[in-house]
């Protein structure tokens, strides 16, 4: 049996970790924090981005979203939807939140207002990371650390 709490959490740290793969510094957010699940700087600090973790415990065509997700956008927040594939490699969708903003679908139900973003709307040729950048820092920069 799957439960929800623990598919997101599976997410949540699968993207840390292939974050932290690619070479980018990554923290985890206590559970209280809005809009935020990770953040993540690049190793010289000059770059950090919030990122919204989306996870469903099965391949999906759609995640879902809070109303929020409509208003919640700036260019250095990030949501990275994931879909499990049991003890395959997760589908990742890494898109920048103005993209999934202007995205959102609304659907009318007997119980209320559902909000999600759409495979399809994830327009890449790749899954999306490079959104993040260089995670290494440049060869003509000096970083002095001294103790």
């Amino acid at each position: 049996m799957v439960i929800k709490s623990q598919t997101g959490m599976q997410g949540v740290y699968l993207v840390a970790a292939e974050l932290t793969h690619l070479g980018f510094i990554v923290s985890v957010t206590s559970r209280s924090a809005r809009g935020a699940d990770l953040l993540v700087t690049d190793q010289e600090c000059q770059n950090a981005f919030s990122v919204q973790v989306k996870t469903n415990h099965r391949d999906m065509s759609f995640w879902l979203l809070s109303k929020h997700s409509k208003t919640f956008k700036s260019p250095t927040h990030i949501y990275v939807f994931v879909n499990l594939r049991g003890n395959e490699r997760p589908e990742y969708h890494v898109v920048p939140s103005d993209a999934v903003a202007s995205h959102i679908y609304e659907n009318e139900t007997k119980s209320g207002t559902w909000y999600s973003f759409d495979r399809s709307d994830a327009v890449s040729n790749s899954e999306g990371w490079e959104v993040f950048g260089n995670p290494k820092p440049r060869p003509d920069l000096h970083l002095n650390c001294t103790v």
